[in-house]
């Protein structure tokens, strides 16, 4: 497919120059429409995780280019590599992405793409010209001030008006996120909130494995099978009311910020950390087994038991976890690591309990009746 900006020049009814790279030019009347129809398609979309996608694949439209992708950096400062969350090519039907479930050292580190890194430590739009035609990096903020860049690969550097096309579409693109940030997390923490858990659950244990994914450096494709098991896992800060009722609920609040940040330091990138009220966290991880679960709440246990408060000291957690099987409802896969998080607050607290081997060592009676994502009526 080529690039507009390849095209001959065309006179407008006036008798200038029409823009050569301006989409839709070729269109008719109805040109002026589809910027409109974008943006509204865009702005219609509830679901963070396809917006990448939306707004990958209305670029495209417009552009007519070779490729448009959307990269963010994920992982911490001193470990930053990019994700790519979106990434289509002239003539593909839908984009490709990384897998979520990748661990972070399968991503390219930062350093790989400079001029990514340079868009956006400047905030600025990046050009280059390359040998068979041009490269523009626009800055894109992201999730918790993230940072992130939209790639336009084209045939032809991209005009001056075609760039502020783009650049006013990514700041609604921004402000909608924003909107979204605004609904669905925890205005103390800035983790996710109860009211995303449900919808984010069931896409959680129910996505299929998707059938493409990006090629690796080397040109070997990533096995889509690697997508581990699902484990929801309950977190209670230990006595928690006390630290209100001895220092007061500012102190309380810079518990649970400092708590929030424990667990965004613990936990991997494409993990959902969610904050459910009060002293309670959720968190919806892959993992290979149950093992590996275990042992990535451990971690966060001891992280936090370690970690010195000011002014409250010691502060611990309890956890309960349970796998999140195909069909199982957001309540009960909750309910099977709500009863082992009971288990753990029962017997000593600042400990980790699985439901599973709390159910096989006899701790926990089997459920009377098999449970099931299913209602009955009858």
């Amino acid at each position: 497919m080529s690039s507009n900006s390849s095209e001959p020049s065309r006179k407008d009814e006036g008798g200038s120059d029409a823009p050569r790279d301006v989409p839709g030019a070729a269109a008719g009347a109805g040109a002026g429409q589809r910027p409109l129809e974008h943006v509204a398609a865009l702005t219609g979309n509830r679901d963070r995780e396809l917006l990448d996608v939306t707004l990958v694949t209305a670029l495209m439209d417009l552009l007519h280019c070779r490729c448009v992708s959307a990269c963010r950096l994920v992982g911490d400062a001193h470990g930053q590599r990019w994700q790519t969350r979106a990434a289509l090519e002239a003539g593909d039907l839908a984009p490709l992405s990384d897998p979520p479930w990748l661990e972070l050292d399968e991503l390219p580190p930062a350093q790989q793409h400079p001029l990514r890194l340079d868009c956006v430590q400047r905030a600025a739009v990046v050009r280059e010209a390359q040998p068979h035609g041009a490269l523009t990096l626009f800055p894109l903020p992201g999730e918790g001030g993230a940072g992130g860049v939209i790639e336009v690969a084209s045939a032809a550097a991209l005009g001056e008006e075609t760039e502020r096309l783009v650049a006013s579409i990514l700041r609604i693109y921004r402000n909608f996120e924003s909107l979204l940030d605004y609904s669905e997390r925890d205005t103390l923490t800035g983790l996710l909130n109860r009211k995303s858990f449900d919808e984010t659950f069931l896409k959680f244990v129910a996505a299929p494995r998707p059938a493409a994914s990006l090629p690796r450096g080397d040109g070997e494709r990533r096995d889509a099978e690697q997508a581990a098991r699902r484990w929801l896992g309950v977190v209670d800060i230990d006595h928690f009311k006390s630290v209100n009722d001895r220092f007061g609920h500012l102190i309380g609040d810079e518990v649970l910020l400092l708590v929030a940040r424990l667990l965004r330091s613990t936990f991997r990138f494409q993990d959902r950390l969610y904050r459910f009220g009060g002293e309670e966290f959720v968190i919806l991880l892959h993992c290979a087994d149950e093992a590996e679960a275990l042992s990535a709440f451990e971690r966060l246990r001891g992280n936090i038991e370690g970690f010195r408060f000011p002014q409250v000291g010691s502060v611990t957690v309890s956890v309960g976890f349970a796998e999140a099987r195909p069909g199982d409802t957001p309540a009960l896969a909750f309910q099977r690591a709500d009863e082992a998080l009971y288990h753990a607050k029962q017997t000593g607290r600042n400990r980790v309990c699985s439901h599973a081997a709390l159910l096989a060592s006899g701790a926990l009676a089997p459920p009377s009746a098999p449970q099931t994502g299913s209602i009955d009526l009858f």
